[in-house]
């Protein structure tokens, strides 16, 4: 039986293309039961102060960081979006002196301009976010050499590469509104995907590479850094492949409720703790994934019950 056209955008593939059942199931969920979606290898924690939840995002940095040696040198994978632990990790670097000359830093993601990945300048880089929010703030004598932040290019090579110089220790990010993790967005519903998304097992394959955003992608970004100025957003960006992120011994997804919705965080725990792997729902393909762990603010987990404003 065909799956269902997409609510969004019919030329694409995205979560509601997904069997009913599964929607319905999600949109049920609440906080208790969301606790009690946990299974060995996906781990769920809750937050009850946007303090405490952030600070433990930082703290996932130090404790990567610390990990690094001459002999095993070792970092941690992390996002824009969110940006508020970035100042933090800075600030504890500082005030723990903790000297990263072996660690190192990998960017999930950023965008395309003109063909190539965006100049530093770009009002929108994330590669700018990064150091203007964390790394220029660490003391000179403590940052980590420039050879060790790595951030993806068009040529994704030397990127690609810098997993095997180096343990990832954990992958960390956010959730977006099409339930990706950095750029992994749903594909487009045409060619050989036309009436089946890829596969599992064929979207794991994919590495950093070179895609084309998502409409919802796009409209997401331009409503949390554009303005609403859909016109300034790029429609391709460079992500960290699912290749990349099978290398990290463990991904951290942090839902603060400012990113994604109540439905969204829901559908793809769900996913995960039941091992529902579907391509149109990227989140979901962690449920193969040996160490996951999601990390809910509590305050931002909300509710699916209808409520005019």
């Amino acid at each position: 039986m065909p799956r269902p056209p997409s609510k969004i955008s019919p030329d694409w593939w995205d979560y509601t293309t997904l069997d009913r059942e599964i929607l319905d199931d999600a949109a049920r969920l609440s906080a208790e039961d969301l606790a009690r979606l946990a299974r060995p290898g996906f781990a769920i924690r809750f937050y009850d102060t946007v303090e405490d939840f952030y600070l433990a995002e930082a703290l996932e940095y130090i404790a990567a960081w610390r990990q690094a040696t001459a002999e095993a040198p070792a970092g941690i994978c992390g996002p824009i979006g969110p940006t508020e632990q970035l100042p933090l990790v800075a600030r504890l670097v500082n005030e723990l002196e903790l000297d990263l000359r072996h660690a190192h830093f990998w960017g999930m993601d950023e965008w395309v301009v003109d063909g190539r990945e965006a100049p530093i300048d770009f009002p929108l880089s994330f590669a700018r976010a990064d150091m203007e929010l964390c790394f220029h703030r660490i003391r000179p004598d403590l940052r980590m050499p420039a050879a060790n932040v790595h951030f993806p290019k068009a040529d994704p090579r030397e990127y690609v590469a810098s997993f095997d110089a180096a343990r990832c220790v954990v992958m960390q990010g956010g959730q977006g509104e099409v339930k990706h993790w950095a750029f992994n967005d749903p594909p487009r519903r045409d060619g050989a995907y036309r009436e089946h998304p890829p596969s599992p097992e064929e979207y794991r394959r994919l590495s950093t590479r070179v895609v084309e955003l998502h409409p919802m992608t796009i409209i997401q970004n331009a409503r949390t850094s554009g303005g609403g100025v859909v016109t300034g957003v790029p429609t391709h960006a460079i992500s960290v492949g699912p290749a990349e992120t099978w290398k990290a011994e463990k991904v951290s997804i942090w839902h603060a409720g400012c990113h994604d919705n109540p439905f969204g965080m829901r559908l793809t725990t769900l996913m995960i703790s039941k091992r529902l792997p579907d391509s149109a729902v990227p989140m979901s393909l962690l449920a193969d994934h040996p160490n996951v762990q999601f990390n809910f603010l509590r305050s931002g987990i909300g509710t699916c019950e209808a409520e005019m404003h």
